[in-house]
């Protein structure tokens, strides 16, 4: 595309896209399933002249799923999931390298987000491509046109599902989503294998904290949570869960951690890590009974995990310690280190998910919209699973590039299987 023709953007500066070329760059050769799924939609073009909306981390892992979609021919355009994941030289180097519409500023206020996403949405976008659900929800807010076009969209997190969901259950909901989010694929790899390494690398970089020896307390044992657990555990750290659901708690225990309610974990931890797609799992109370130095990180998609208004109401002083952490010294001069101000640490802190997990993920949402824009006026409003055979081919793909073989089933294997008799 001609430099003199950009597409519509609001990006910190397009001097920065050289090095945001090298690192989009870096990141896709990281990603050999994805690169399966381009070179094919290249070929193809099953998305020709879509109208696409992406609300998503502003990353070089995001910008290789944003080159595959216009690769099948789709006509993306992107804002940031998150104020403080955008990768600023990755969003100039979209709009100044790739032609492609970024809407995305490191650090941008929560006015610029909404103006933001509310952008992309005038462009009445036919199949959205969403973190956290804000682009269908505010589609939903908004009504009229904006929903009129929609043949669909897919969701990432749990936090999103959650929201759609309860859309759903209003019966509200106007287009079909699929739940990325629940892929077999993308819970043992992005959320155990990707959110354990990079919440704890986000952490560490923004505090520079020794594991070992400490206890980090962590709220929420789903498949992130697994994953966290595991890699602390490794790194020498004594590791507490709390649940409030009770299979997810035994499976805890079973697994060696320590289980016990919040409020009686808050006496014990060094760091806390919330990542439950809920809101005010610590509060207050809990605040009160940490120890002096204690270190609050979240891993959820929002930074609604953590009650920050009740912090800053029992702290006499806020000040910025070090980048990324602001420090609030209690009344009775405990101090409590708050990491990226709440947000999703691992990528406020640090660089997110490695680009070979993320390489599953983005091929998974890639495959996803290409099946909801085959299946357009086909599939009911509603959230929905994502089929099997696309979970099933991403495996076999990341297999394939890890050059790992496995065993297929004999026949026998098979008519057993199938048989009932």
């Amino acid at each position: 595309m001609a430099r003199t023709r950009l597409p519509p953007h609001e990006v910190a500066d397009l001097g920065l896209a050289p090095p945001g070329v090298s690192r989009i760059a870096w990141a896709g050769g990281q990603m050999p399933v994805l690169a399966r799924v381009r070179a094919r939609f290249e070929h193809e073009r099953p998305l020709e002249g879509v109208r696409l909306a992406a609300c998503l981390h502003v990353t070089a892992e995001t910008a290789n799923l944003v080159l595959t979609l216009a690769a099948g021919g789709a006509r993306p355009a992107l804002c940031s999931a998150n104020p403080l994941s955008t990768q600023d030289d990755v969003a100039a180097a979209l709009v100044y390298e790739h032609g492609i519409e970024v809407q995305a500023l490191r650090g941008e206020d929560v006015e610029t987000y909404a103006r933001h996403v509310r952008t992309l949405l005038a462009a009445q976008p036919q199949v959205t491509v969403d973190d956290g659900a804000d682009l269908l929800m505010t589609a939903h807010a908004l009504g009229g046109d904006t929903l009129g076009g929609l043949i669909g969209g897919t969701e990432e997190t749990t936090t999103g599902l959650v929201r759609l969901r309860r859309l759903e259950a209003d019966g509200k909901l106007a287009c079909a989503v699929v739940a990325v989010n629940e892929a077999r694929t993308e819970r043992a790899l992005n959320d155990r294998h990707g959110t354990g390494q990079s919440a704890l690398d986000g952490i560490v970089r923004a505090g520079n904290v020794l594991l070992a020896g400490h206890t980090l307390v962590i709220v929420g044992y789903g498949w992130a949570g697994q994953g966290i657990a595991e890699r602390a555990r490794g790194a020498g750290a004594a590791v507490i869960v709390c649940e409030v659901d009770p299979l997810r708690a035994l499976e805890a225990r079973m697994a060696g951690y320590q289980v016990m309610p919040a409020l009686e974990a808050a006496e014990r931890g060094d760091v806390f890590v919330t990542v439950t797609g809920s809101r005010r799992v610590l509060r207050g109370e809990h605040f009160a009974r940490m120890k002096d130095g204690a270190v609050l990180a979240n891993a959820g998609h929002f930074d609604v995990e953590l009650d920050l208004g009740d912090l800053a109401a029992l702290a006499g002083n806020v000040r910025e310690v070090r980048p990324l952490i602001e420090q609030y010294e209690l009344e009775d001069g405990r101090r409590l280190n708050l990491l990226a101000r709440g947000r999703v640490v691992n990528l406020a802190a640090g660089e997110g998910h490695p680009a070979a997990v993320m390489d599953v993920s983005f091929a998974l949402q890639a495959l996803c919209v290409e099946d909801l824009v085959r299946q357009r006026g086909e599939l009911a409003a509603g959230v929905h699973q994502v089929p099997e055979v696309i979970d099933r081919e991403v495996a076999t793909l990341k297999l394939a590039a890890l050059g790992v073989t496995i065993d297929e089933p004999t026949p026998e294997q098979q008519q057993y299987k199938e048989s009932w008799g």
